[in-house]
Order: C-alpha cells, then structure tokens, then sequence
C-alpha cells in the first residue's frame, strides 16, 4: 500500500510540523530567551537543510520528509520529560558555572525514543515517497 504525497503536499505538511513544534518546544522552555531560541531553530534548520540536501541529490520531498521526522523527534523526545527539562534548563540558566546533572529518567528515555524514531521514519518513507 502506498500513500504518495505530492511535492506541494510536503510543503503543507512541512509548515503545518512546524508550527506544531515550535507551540510544543514553547511549551516546554521555561524562559523568554529558550523560548526565543527553540521558534528560530526550525527556520534556521530548513534554511541549512534544503540547500544541502539538494547538493546532496536528494528529493524536494524527502528533504521535507527529514525535515518533518527531525521536528517531530523533538517532540517525541523533550515533551514527556517536559517538567524535568525545564527544571534542568531554569537551573542552568541561573548558574551557568554549574554543570546540571541529567536526571535518570531523562537519560533513558532520550535514546530509547529517538531510536524509535529514527526506525519509524525508516519504515515509514516507503509508505509515503
């Protein structure tokens, strides 16, 4: 079963990711200056990433498709251990000589989710090239 989505439909997709994200990882930081840092992230990221990509060959499509499964890994990774990050990134931001230790949970989870991620877009873009 294959579900193609067109070129324009990967534009729309790839806006409507990200707003999704930048609402999502808003939520999750707890001062002006992350919050301000974590909206410019995903433009800078496609600025730097369509270029590439292409110099690289790969398609308009998958190049959104990358850019899409990267915003929605963050997502996955930083918004079920939301509390403790931003207690982490307060805490940094308040003593910046101090290294914040990572917390247990935090440590496991991030490469578990990002893992599943990452076999989830592989076996999800035959599905939508």
């Amino acid at each position: 079963m294959s579900a193609h989505v067109s070129r324009d439909g990967w534009v729309l997709i790839a806006g409507v990711v990200t707003i999704v994200h930048v609402a999502a990882m808003r939520w999750c930081m707890p001062t002006p200056k992350t919050k301000q840092r974590i909206t410019l992230a995903p433009f800078v990221g496609l600025i730097l990433l369509v270029p590439n990509a292409m110099v690289k060959g790969y398609s308009f499509s998958f190049t959104l498709y990358l850019y899409c499964c990267v915003l929605l890994g963050f997502i996955v990774l930083l918004v079920p251990v939301r509390k403790k990050i931003m207690a982490d990134t307060l805490e940094q931001e308040q003593k910046p000589w101090d290294k914040v230790p990572l917390n247990t949970a935090t440590l496991y989870w991030m490469p578990i989710s990002i893992t599943v991620c990452i076999i989830g877009a592989v076996l999800l873009w035959p599905v939508l090239k």
